[in-house]
């Protein structure tokens, strides 16, 4: 978990640029940043997770999945109901999106605990 959320943290915060953040949650023209920030977290969860648990290299590609849609859905709703840092929405967005991420990391780390 203390990996994944370290992950997490790299590549959401240290390595996502302002292109990948604003772009992501356009109406148009979202897709290419999306994925760029999204293969991001897949190029830091990999050798993460190949050094610490190889035989579950596949994980990296579940939360590379799961984080594209979460994000995706973030974009839509901020896209489609105008939600920016002035809409009462905005906080609640953001709190949603990083919780669903860190639910993301506990359920992939039970799952490589139990395995």
């Amino acid at each position: 978990m203390l990996l994944l959320t370290f992950k997490h943290i790299i590549a959401d915060f240290v390595l996502q640029t302002a292109w990948m953040a604003h772009g992501k949650d356009q109406k148009h023209g979202w897709a290419l940043p999306l994925l760029v920030h999204c293969l991001i977290h897949f190029a830091v969860a990999l050798p993460l997770i190949l050094i610490v648990a190889p035989k579950f290299w596949f994980v990296a590609l579940i939360d590379f999945v799961i984080h594209i849609t979460i994000d995706r859905a973030k974009g839509f709703v901020s896209a489609n109901f105008g939600v920016n840092q002035e809409h009462p929405w905005f906080w609640t967005l953001i709190g949603v999106d990083q919780a669903l991420h860190h639910l993301t990391g506990f359920g992939l780390s039970i799952f490589m605990a139990a395995n």
